[in-house]
């Protein structure tokens, strides 16, 4: 127990610490100082001269910044409270709560006309008119979900405008520990705000991806570049104001910036998004094995002369890796010709495929390098390829791209691709619905209405199968000046007919 003059010191102790700050909060209100003006005694000594390298790199830290804060948004989301979530505080004292909460985080524009790649963790459990999305010159937007990925906490959500800064997207697999790296964000509630670093690591696994199963691709680009709570979403770029990252979590005992944060590779992140875009899920293809991390030990005993790659400890019945070949007791090395270091690397390359897709592995066994081709598949049976996605990735209405529209302004119509109930409406597992045609437009006397569903097109010699509303933009907006589409509509009444729309000069 303290003493009563150890008291009466520390109670003095706190009152000096207290007069102090606020001496510093008032500024020095005593000293009598003002703005300089000619004639001032303060300094006007000529400005130290850095280097000319220090200047050069300061320049571009300048220049990315410019580039790529326009492409970088602030998102506010607002979600509901579920019961899950009280606390028993909250029950014990009857304290009312507030059914809805709020959030922020950071989104980066893939696309001039509203696309935009952030973390599923920000968006997660959104209320449907519940993202707001701020851009860098402070206008407003409602966004829509238009897909969510868990496995690799990426999702993607659609605004209505147009003529937008589209962030440039880099090659993550280029990334050199060492070399500089800006991050652009909006942590804490501070907009627009960008903080500069070096790439710490390559490959980390933090197990941030709560994914009991296993299926959780951890593979992030480790930073030192501060990141904090409302980074997530945003853009790590490199020196030529690439986005090569997304900033997504950070590691800390206290909940803010310590040093060290972590990114999503831009390479995982652009096929995810994708996939997201044109099919609302992104399905992903599996070998089939379970596996570990190799080291000098394993190496010895194997006698491999390196500790790199992956070792195949079992393999799942009837998947891909047992169907090509692969053996327990294989070490993978390569896949399609690039190394893989460590097990997560490998979970990385091999989840940007989909099932149906070949992979080449390059395998050491018994002392011998060989090479397998596998053939992935869906995990836990869900044999879905690709096709598949395309038919049935639009169950929800609210969270898929069915739910984005697209106008093609010089053909005069609006479409948007199928919801669940239209395919069930029209019996169809492809195509656009069109919701809205300009009168005498070329669409209009082409005789396109609301409510007819394009699903086909013909163009010189090729049949063009029109799955969803990215095709037929890419089909329309690629044809020139005089070139001429023939498009297969079905009515509402069920009746199958071709219709023909020209390229129109720019």
């Amino acid at each position: 127990m303290m003493s009563k003059k150890a008291v009466l010191a520390a109670i003095a102790l706190v009152s000096v610490g207290i007069v102090f700050g606020a001496i510093l909060v008032t500024g020095f209100s005593g000293a009598n100082l003002s703005f300089a003006e000619p004639g001032s005694r303060f300094s006007s000594a000529q400005p130290v001269t850095p280097p000319e390298g220090v200047m050069q790199l300061n320049e571009t830290f300048t220049t990315v910044s410019g580039r790529v804060t326009p492409s970088v948004v602030f998102i506010k989301v607002t979600s509901e409270i579920t019961d899950d979530q009280r606390t028993p505080f909250h029950d014990f004292f009857n304290i009312p709560q507030e059914r809805e909460q709020q959030g922020s985080g950071s989104g980066i524009i893939l696309t001039s006309d509203g696309y935009i790649l952030t973390n599923r963790h920000v968006i997660e459990g959104a209320k449907d008119d519940g993202i707001k999305v701020v851009l860098n010159d402070s206008r407003e937007f409602s966004a829509r979900i238009i897909g969510e990925d868990k496995n690799t906490d990426i999702g993607v959500i659609k605004i209505e405008a147009n003529d937008l800064q589209p962030a440039s997207l880099g090659n993550s697999d280029d990334v050199r520990v060492g070399e500089w790296v800006l991050a652009v964000g909006n942590p804490l509630g501070l907009t627009s705000t960008v903080t500069a670093g070096i790439v710490s690591a390559l490959s980390r696994n933090i197990r941030i991806i709560n994914d009991r199963e296993g299926y959780g691709i951890e593979n992030f680009i480790q930073t030192d570049a501060a990141i904090n709570p409302g980074n997530s979403g945003g853009a790590l770029a490199d020196l030529n104001g690439q986005v090569i990252g997304i900033n997504t979590a950070i590691a800390s005992s206290t909940g803010r910036y310590q040093g060290y944060g972590f990114a999503v590779p831009i390479n995982m992140a652009k096929v995810v998004a994708d996939a997201l875009i044109k099919y609302g899920k992104f399905v992903r293809g599996y070998i089939g094995i379970r596996i570990a991390d190799m080291d000098a030990k394993k190496a010895k005993a194997l006698g491999l002369d390196r500790y790199s790659g992956v070792l195949v400890q079992s393999l799942v019945d009837k998947g891909a890796g047992k169907e090509a070949g692969i053996e327990p007791g294989d070490v993978i090395l390569q896949v399609n010709g690039k190394e893989v270091m460590s097990a997560n690397e490998l979970q990385a390359r091999v989840g940007m495929f989909h099932p149906g897709d070949a992979v080449s592995l390059k395998i050491w066994r018994n002392g011998t390098y060989m090479d397998k081709k596998v053939i992935l598949k869906g995990r836990d049976g869900e044999e879905e390829t690709l096709a598949s996605s395309k038919g049935e990735s639009m169950d929800n209405e609210e969270s898929s791209s069915s739910s984005s529209s697209y106008t093609f302004d010089k053909m005069g119509f609006t479409a948007r691709t199928l919801n669940r109930d239209e395919r069930k409406q029209y019996d169809r597992s492809n195509g656009v619905i069109v919701t809205d045609v300009k009168r005498f437009s070329q669409a209009f006397d082409s005789g396109l209405q609301p409510g007819i569903v394009i699903f086909e097109a013909r163009k010189g010699s090729k049949t063009i199968k029109i799955d969803s509303l990215p095709e037929l933009r890419t089909l329309i907006d690629n044809l020139g000046a005089g070139e001429a589409v023939l498009l297969r509509i079905q009515t509402e009444s069920g009746d199958k007919l071709f219709i023909t729309l020209e390229g129109a000069s720019s």
